[in-house]
Parts: structure tokens; C-alpha cells; sequence
């Protein structure tokens, strides 16, 4: 990747890159996106995957759950962070309907995200029950992100009780290996061209990117034994509100900052005194 302002346009990100990089090694660094400003930062930061996830009901818009998501409000906020995006690889969830409702559904779907928002690929939660579906997107020219483990559409499955937020400690019973990296197989011969492996733990999680030739991400319960990383951009700045209080472990709090710098301006108007960048106030002649 070369800086900005060489003359230079830096390297576009494509399927064949990340295929390179595990290839090759090399990690791929992915962050879910809801907005074109902070689209536009991690783009610059040089990330390979923006993904677009239906999470942005819980987390932006105070919904109980990602279900109340709806298409049209998906298209709107990936059209948003498409227009943030140049380099790097724009993937948008499949909010819950369009794949439940059959393979049709789902690739008309898959095609309004490409023609009205578009994306390079679309990621589909709860891939590995619809594996005509991932075939038929696939032969339509959409390529797939499928994701698999704990997922708000699987945890019953496994056990778990996946909750708005769920935990990070969370992991898939190692018990469950094999079942797992054959699901993973499946998902790969249906034509997926990526796997998000939700809470993979270090034991499931390498087996499955060893077990396939298919790059393997993963958010929420990954970690260095995958071929890359997911991780919410809001999280990673600590931007939640919660944040102010309860300092989490990220890289930047970006909420404290914000309470800090809006408490600064509220204390200059009621003081009479110009706030930061606004006009000039010029002296009494």
C-alpha cells in the first residue's frame, strides 16, 4: 500500500488479495462499519474487509435485537459507507428475512445489494442452512461471506443464550470440531468465497482454517489461529456511551473524549464566550 499524497493510488483489495494472503500467511484485517465518516478513517487506515453488519440496529439505532433490521435500511446505511469505501473489500449482512424466505428471496436480495448499494460480496448469517441459497447467489456473480458458530440465528444450536451483545467468552464446544469443520467444507463447496467463524475458540477455529482453502475471519470469540480478524470500528475506539464509565479494553475511548469536548463547548456558550471554530468575535471598535 503506498501513502496518500505519492501520486500513487493505493493497491484495491480483492478476493484474489485475501486468497493471497492466507496463501501467504499474511493476516486479513476486517472492521464492520455503519457510516460513511468512519468509512472513509478505516479505509485510510489501510483495513481489507469493510462489512456492513445488521448489528447497526443495536448499536446505533437502541433496537432490543439485529431482527427488527430491515432491507431498505440496510441498503441505505451500505450505500452510506460505500461512498466512505475505495480500497478496501465492502461486504453487507443479509438482514433476517430475505434469506429465510428461500432462494429466491435471497437472490433478489443479493442483487439489490449489489445494483443499489454496491457491494463486493454479501455475508450471510446462518449460511450452512441454506447452502442452495450461498449456490444460487453465487451463480448469480454475488460472491458470499458465509457466517458460521454462535450467531444470533444459531445459538440455540450450540447452547448458548446470545443476547443483543453477546459475550466474547462465548465458544463453540470443542466438542463439536468435526461437525464444525465439515459445515465449514460444505460452505465452501457451495461456492462461499469467505467464512466469518463467530466465536471459534483456539482449538475449532484453527482446525477450521486449516481445514478449508477459503480465507476464515472471525469477530467475537477469535483470535491469531484464524486467517484474520473482525472487529466493530465503534468497539474498537470505544465509542458506546458505556464506555464513559466503564472503560473497556479497546484502543481509544472515544466516548469520554466526546463527553469531554461537548461539556467544554456547553461551558463556553453559557459563558458567553465563542465556541471553537465558530467566526471571530472581533474587538469593540
Amino acid at each position: 500500500m503506498t501513502e496518500e499524497g505519492d501520486g500513487e493510488m493505493p493497491e484495491k483489495i480483492t478476493l484474489r488479495t485475501l486468497q493471497r494472503m492466507k496463501d501467504d500467511g499474511r493476516k486479513i484485517v476486517g472492521v464492520v462499519a455503519w457510516d460513511y465518516q468512519i468509512a472513509r478513517i478505516v479505509d485510510r487506515a489501510g483495513v481489507d474487509i469493510v462489512s456492513v453488519g445488521d448489528t447497526v440496529g443495536v448499536n446505533l439505532w437502541g433496537h432490543s435485537n439485529p431482527f427488527e433490521v430491515t432491507m431498505d435500511q440496510m441498503i441505505l446505511v451500505t450505500q452510506a459507507v460505500r461512498r466512505g469505501v475505495s480500497r478496501a473489500l465492502l461486504s453487507a449482512d443479509f438482514p433476517f428475512g430475505p434469506l429465510q424466505e428461500g432462494t429466491d428471496s435471497a437472490v433478489r436480495a443479493a442483487i439489490r445489494f449489489v445494483k443499489e448499494a454496491g457491494v463486493d460480496m454479501v455475508k450471510l448469517d446462518g449460511a450452512s442452512d441454506f447452502l442452495d441459497s450461498v449456490t444460487a447467489i453465487t451463480r448469480a456473480g454475488v460472491p458470499v461471506f458465509a457466517q458460521f458458530g454462535i450467531t444470533p440465528q444459531t445459538a440455540l444450536r450450540y447452547g448458548v443464550e446470545y443476547n443483543a451483545i453477546p459475550s466474547s467468552d462465548d465458544q463453540v464446544p470443542v466438542a463439536m470440531k468435526d461437525a464444525l469443520v465439515a459445515e465449514a467444507r460444505r460452505l465452501e463447496e457451495a461456492g462461499a468465497v469467505l467464512l466469518n467463524f463467530t466465536n471459534s475458540g483456539p482449538i475449532v477455529g484453527a482446525a477450521v482454517a486449516e481445514a478449508v482453502s477459503i480465507p476464515v475471519v472471525g469477530g467475537f470469540g477469535g483470535g491469531p489461529w484464524l486467517d484474520g480478524r473482525m472487529r466493530m470500528a465503534h468497539a474498537a475506539i470505544g465509542y458506546a456511551a458505556s464506555a464513559i464509565d466503564n472503560p473497556p479494553d479497546t484502543y481509544a475511548n472515544v466516548a469520554r473524549t466526546t463527553l469531554d469536548a461537548i461539556t467544554a463547548y456547553a461551558e463556553d456558550v453559557r459563558a458567553a464566550r465563542q465556541v471553537a471554530g465558530g467566526i471571530p468575535v472581533l474587538p469593540a471598535p
